[in-house]
């Protein structure tokens, strides 16, 4: 499988990929310069804890939406979330609020059916991903979600629509995300302990992955087809 369809493409996604990593050292030395009580740890994570419950539940909870309703990257809470509660706390959280975010998603699609999907989704990612869990076991479907950039948030809808039971779902879909957001939570915590080289290095591989994954759905789609047109069992 060819990552990228030209040479114009591969250096747009290099160029692309290298404006993010800067964008975020730019803005992590302003704040640093302007607003240096945030690079405080300790005194951050003891104002977030007097909170108590309610913080990881604050966090949980925008986790939980972003997969339903999309506004806000998952990555960045799970960044947000390693730099404030540490890479373990952090991950947990994070992973939590996505597993009730795919819960809902799932849920939702079984109870409204095809139709209430079809009014939550745009029209080109429905006919480009309509049927595709269908197609795929679980394999097939944990070497899609394993992979940053691809649209899993629709799958979580269209998983919905299929015989398949939640609990089974959400085995593929924490294994799968799994290891993205132990990266970015890890960054998220190196940020925190004032490692920015290391913290943009993981950021820089997260970016990375997602635009090949992102510039590449169709072909991995297809190729996750044929693996599962060949699986043996």
């Amino acid at each position: 499988m060819k990552v990228f369809s030209s040479r114009e493409d591969r250096w747009r996604a290099i160029l692309i990929s290298i404006l993010g990593v800067a964008g975020l050292a730019a803005l992590y030395l302003a704040v640093r310069r302007f607003a240096p009580f945030v690079f405080d740890v300790s005194t951050l994570r003891a104002w977030i804890g007097q909170f108590g419950v309610f913080a990881p539940l604050v966090f949980i909870l925008i986790q939980a939406v972003q997969v339903v309703v999309a506004p806000i990257p998952g990555q960045v809470v799970a960044l947000a979330s390693g730099y404030l509660f540490g890479s373990v706390l952090g991950t947990v959280y994070s992973l939590t609020g996505v597993l009730i975010g795919s819960a809902v998603a799932f849920s939702l699609a079984k109870r409204y059916g095809r139709t209430f999907v079809e009014g939550i989704l745009h029209d080109d990612v429905l006919s480009r991903f309509d049927g595709f869990v269908k197609r795929v076991g679980l394999p097939g479907l944990l070497t899609f979600v394993l992979i940053p950039g691809l649209p899993d948030d629709v799958i979580c809808f269209l998983a919905g629509l299929t015989t398949w039971r939640l609990r089974t779902f959400l085995v593929v879909i924490c294994i799968g995300r799994l290891p993205a957001y132990v990266l970015t939570v890890f960054a998220g915590g190196e940020f925190a302990d004032g490692q920015l080289t290391s913290g943009l290095l993981l950021v820089g591989v997260v970016v990375a992955l997602s635009l090949i994954g992102y510039r590449n759905q169709d072909a991995i789609q297809d190729l996750v087809q044929q693996f599962e047109a060949r699986r043996p069992f």
